[in-house]
């Protein structure tokens, strides 16, 4: 996954996710502050519906469209992850590239970072002749082993 070179560090922070968004010339108003601060603080998947729930439960008064396209300019600009589900878009915090473990039975999505062994990325270059600068592998399972029986 790392074999890439890439222009910005990773955003391993909300000090970095804000640091880009000051990079890349992008308005850090109040409602994208607050929806940084929340992906940060609850490290996990959300959708659009999520965000604008927790936000106004905490009292910070944001609206559906504003949450919207404040998500849509920070995941376009590559700050925040978007992943399309049929079921609807899920924003996570991290940014770069990475793997996913999606769990059957809570419907979870859990970011890890793999490296696959070098010989591996040789087989597939071989057998494709694509030569691989980055990858992102889906694994699915489930947390509850009744759901398996």
């Amino acid at each position: 996954m790392n074999n890439q070179e890439t222009s910005s560090k990773p955003i391993r922070s909300l000090d970095d996710a804000l640091e880009q968004c000051q990079t890349l010339g992008m308005r850090v108003s109040r409602q994208r502050r607050y929806i940084l601060e929340l992906l940060w603080q609850a490290n996990e998947h959300l959708s659009a519906r999520d965000i604008y729930d927790r936000l106004n439960l905490q009292g910070k008064n944001i609206g559906h469209t504003s949450v919207y396209q404040n998500l849509e300019a920070l995941s376009s600009q590559g700050i925040i992850e978007c992943v399309e589900r049929c079921d609807g878009r899920l924003y996570g915090n991290i940014s770069d590239s990475h793997s996913h473990v999606n769990c059957i039975d809570t419907h979870q999505i859990m970011d890890v970072h793999i490296e696959l062994p070098e010989d591996l990325i040789k087989q597939i270059e071989a057998q494709t002749g694509v030569k691989i600068t980055e990858y992102r592998i889906d694994f699915y399972g489930y947390k509850n082993q009744k759901a398996v029986n």
